[in-house]
């Protein structure tokens, strides 16, 4: 029996059917057979027979992903799906079943051999996952540029690489955290390579120029976790039940809630809805401004939008791949023709999902959310934090000298901007106390070094203040114009050769030129590359949030946890410990997934700390959207109590990652890279000072006047507010619409608020 039924799915648009699947079908068996994925004719291991091949039905997923492609183009497509599915079922079998961790590495870092950058010689071919991917990388790799080449083959790494993190779960019996989970399952899924590899099928590449940039990154984002969230729900039975797998995101929601399978598979089926507006928001907001931005000729914003397209296609087609595969549960669907609803041009309003999705996390829901309302304080958790704080014995000085550079800059000056009104006092940068913060975060820094953080630590929540007050949502496109133009300038006061630069309008720019040739006089070319790049991923984060507000929109939980690390400032905070290491600490390491995830687990819980303390500050007083509360809140349709019980255990979840992390993988990475005795040294410091990072921002918010009720205002030029505004209603109105309407899990949650700690890490 199945564990629980399939969930109504939000599907935007028709699957199609690529009119060549037949051919392909035809050419990837014989393919398959010549690389010894069936039978044993080249004397490969034999994971298939070919009745399960035939009914996995891999040319049926790439005809339906793919349904525009070409024949020569299908059958390439198709081969590579073949590859790695058999990849995996194989890899399952010899290495996952037996927790052979050391012989999956040495098989893996064989494999990606058979990658070689600039056409160099392959190594000879010993099993079907060597034959495959040698005959694949060979086939398609000459047609595309080296840029696609370069981030077809990481992507492809990390598909074969990370599966010793799914290893080391299966053998530990270890089910992720969602924060974890999400993130891993980019790396290890495969969704990021397939949408590598929609770019091959369309005959087209992303412009180079807008790779790296937030809403092409988004986009694959989210197209990876709804593939893979969708993937989860219909191969949990196989994989809990036949497979011992734990690496399922249902699996991994039924035990941090504490729920049933089918409560799980609902709320995963959210966050799938939830990711798919993520999507469709950034194409139809984040895309014309970008194309804007970067000067695109008609034919480079042609190709972006086609990839984008691309990837709605692989949506609809992978969702209804799965409805017939026999790789996966599907027994109560039907298997006819667009199984899941009517077919037809405009029927795709009439599916069961459709409305229930619109209107669910993400859509409606999220943009209906009351400006102001009336909170009070909100209860704080007792905050699991281990470590022991250490102040800085020079906090006292550079506590002054920070106040006195704030008020000499011009950060308590009137602002013409504000219409002759400051935007904070002496008073306010008093009681905020950055030095105190500083304190905690460093306490081994010199007189120096202590205040210039503390100066820093002024000069970002300065900024984070004004640019909301002085381009105030309401004012829509003009408020964007303004701060995109003020945002633009201020890495001209961050220049790289440290040579003069124009003259600044406004204690924001000031301040930032000051700041900036102190920090980077003493660094190398490549830190200060790397220190810039920081700082300006922490002030593009406040255009991300301008947008949302413009659209009275609540983030996505993941777009939100992600971007929280830039809005905080902790990319910044933690580029400069980096930097102090560098040269000492191989690239490489940094860049490893075991540190990242324990830099991420840390950021995490000091940005959700300030969510805590900041609720009444940003939500009664600021009208403020970007809250990790709020943003349980809407997704899951309850209320703030219930809300800030889930995200404290994230917290814990994410605070015994760390831990974990440190205590187990560390020594680990220290052995994978052999590293020196300067190295693991360094490395130790560089971890004992993300402890010190914890602990000094809870005692900083512990500390601060920032977030006390008694001293909370509404911020320059705003009305007061006389009574709080009910919630408006969301989702479709009128007779026989209470059916779109979504249920809120308040049940769930309630019942997560008052159950045991969860089992997840």
């Amino acid at each position: 029996m199945q564990p629980f039924e399939l969930p109504e799915f939000y599907v935007a648009h028709p699957a199609r059917l690529n009119a060549h699947v037949e051919q392909a079908r035809a050419h990837t068996k014989q393919w398959a057979f010549e690389m010894g994925m069936l039978g044993d004719t080249v004397g490969g291991d034999v994971v298939w027979d070919e009745a399960s091949f035939d009914g996995m039905d891999y040319a049926g997923l790439c005809a339906y992903t793919h349904p525009e492609a070409g024949v020569p183009v299908l059958d390439t497509v198709t081969d590579w799906y073949t590859w790695v599915f058999y990849f995996d079922d194989h890899f399952l079998d010899a290495f996952k079943r037996t927790g052979d961790m050391d012989g999956a590495r040495r098989y893996l870092d064989r494999l990606a051999t058979f990658m070689p950058p600039d056409g160099a010689a392959m190594p000879e071919p010993t099993n079907p996952d060597e034959r495959g991917l040698a005959d694949l990388w060979t086939r398609t790799v000459p047609s595309m540029s080296r840029c696609w080449r370069e981030r077809f083959r990481e992507s492809t790494r990390n598909l074969l690489l990370d599966c010793v993190w799914e290893i080391g779960n299966i053998t530990t019996a270890r089910i992720p955290n969602p924060i974890d989970y999400i993130e891993m399952r980019r790396r290890v899924g495969g969704a990021p390579w397939s949408a590598d590899l929609v770019e091959y099928a369309r005959g087209i590449e992303i412009p180079e120029a807008i790779v790296g940039t937030r809403p092409m990154r988004v986009l694959k984002d989210t197209f990876s976790d709804a593939v893979h969230l969708r993937n989860d729900i219909f191969s949990y039975q196989r994989e809990t039940e036949e497979e011992g797998e734990v690496n399922n995101g249902v699996l991994v929601v039924e035990r941090f809630f504490d729920c049933s399978p089918q409560q799980a598979a609902d709320i995963v089926n959210d966050q799938l809805t939830s990711r798919i507006h993520q999507f469709e928001n950034t194409v139809l907001t984040e895309l014309p401004a970008l194309f804007e931005e970067h000067g695109l000729d008609a034919a480079q914003c042609a190709a972006a939008l086609s990839y984008a397209h691309g990837l709605q296609d692989w949506q609809s087609g992978g969702h209804e791949w799965h409805l017939r595969s026999n790789r996966y549960m599907n027994g109560s669907a039907a298997t006819g023709p667009m199984s899941f609803g009517p077919s037809g041009i405009g029927t795709e309003l009439a599916r069961p999902g459709f409305w229930k999705g619109l209107a669910g996390p993400g859509g409606v829901r999220s943009h209906t959310r009351t400006a102001v309302r009336r909170t009070g304080p909100l209860a704080l958790p007792d905050f699991d934090v281990p470590f022991e704080l250490s102040l800085s014995p020079h906090l006292p000085s550079a506590r002054s000298a920070s106040i006195d550079w704030a008020q000499q800059i011009g950060f308590h000056d009137p602002l013409p901007e504000l219409g002759g009104r400051a935007l904070w006092t002496r008073e306010d940068t008093a009681g905020f106390d950055f030095a105190l913060c500083s304190a905690g975060l460093d306490p081994d820094a010199d007189v120096d070094t202590l205040t210039l953080s503390a100066e820093w630590l002024t000069w970002g929540t300065w900024g984070d203040d004004y640019f909301p007050t002085v381009f105030a949502p309401t004012r829509g496109g003009a408020a964007m114009a303004g701060a995109k133009a003020c945002n633009a300038r201020l890495s001209a006061f961050m220049p790289l050769d440290l040579k003069p630069v124009g003259t600044p309008i406004n204690p924001l720019e000031r301040s930032l030129a000051d700041l900036w040739s102190r920090t980077a006089r003493p660094m190398s070319p490549a830190a200060r590359r790397t220190f810039r790049h920081a700082v300006e991923s922490m002030t593009e984060s406040w255009l991300w949030e301008l947008a949302n507000h413009i659209q009275h929109r609540v983030p996505d939980p993941i777009d939100y946890l992600e971007m929280r690390r830039r809005t905080f400032g902790s990319d910044l905070t933690i580029a400069l410990s980096k930097i102090a290491r560098g040269g000492l600490i191989p690239d490489a390491v940094f860049e490893s997934t075991t540190l990242r995830g324990i830099e991420h687990a840390a950021q995490d819980y000091g940005c959700l700390i300030n969510d805590f303390y900041s609720y009444q500050k940003e939500i009664e007083y600021e009208a403020e959207l970007h809250n990790a509360i709020l943003v349980v809140e809407s997704f899951f349709d309850c209320d703030r109590d219930v809300a800030a019980t889930i995200v404290d255990d994230l917290m814990r979840a994410r605070m015994r990652q760390f831990q974990r992390l440190v205590a187990d993988e560390l020594p680990v990475l220290f052995d994978h890279h052999r590293l020196d005795d300067t190295a693991r040294a360094a490395l130790t410091s560089y971890i004992d000072e993300l402890r010190d990072w914890i602990a000094g921002i809870l005692h900083w918010h512990r500390g601060t006047s920032r977030y006390r009720p008694e001293c909370l205002r509404y911020p320059v030029g705003s009305p007061s507010l006389t009574a709080a505004r009910p919630i408006r209603a969301w989702g479709p109105s009128g007779i026989g619409t209470a059916a779109a309407r979504v249920r809120p899990r308040v049940g769930l949650v309630a019942t997560h608020a008052t159950s045991p700690g969860r089992t997840s890490s």
